[in-house]
């Protein structure tokens, strides 16, 4: 019976890494071992960025909707405590795109939590 060395599935695997690692500098696009650790530990920074991003835009709308508030005289916990007593559900990246582009309904927004206070 012949001899099967891994020779195909261990040229695609390392082909695969070094696919991944391409355009990075050095030694991290041409030699196999680096090659890997850099797309492992980029792996992992893509991973933590994607957490990043979600608190990052969170932190935006809020800014946002609070600048909104104190044009109208009230500040963000109690717009927000205001409008969870009246029963509006609206999620933050809406609030923020109402408090930037239609004043007029963020300020009615507003009204309506200072009513509910």
């Amino acid at each position: 019976m012949a001899r099967i060395k891994g020779a195909l599935a261990t040229r695609k695997r390392r082909n695969k890494i070094l696919k991944l690692a391409k355009g990075y500098w050095g030694g991290k696009s041409k030699l196999f071992k680096t090659a890997k650790e850099a797309v492992w530990k980029s792996g992992q920074y893509a991973y933590i960025g994607r957490k990043q991003k979600k608190r990052d835009f969170r932190k935006l709308w809020i800014t946002r909707i609070s600048a909104g508030c104190k044009m109208n005289g009230i500040n963000y916990s109690q717009f927000m405590y205001g409008l969870k007593k009246a029963g509006v559900t609206l999620n933050r990246k809406m609030l923020s795109e109402i408090a930037i582009h239609d004043e007029a309904g963020f300020t009615a927004l507003v009204e309506k939590a200072k009513a509910a206070l």
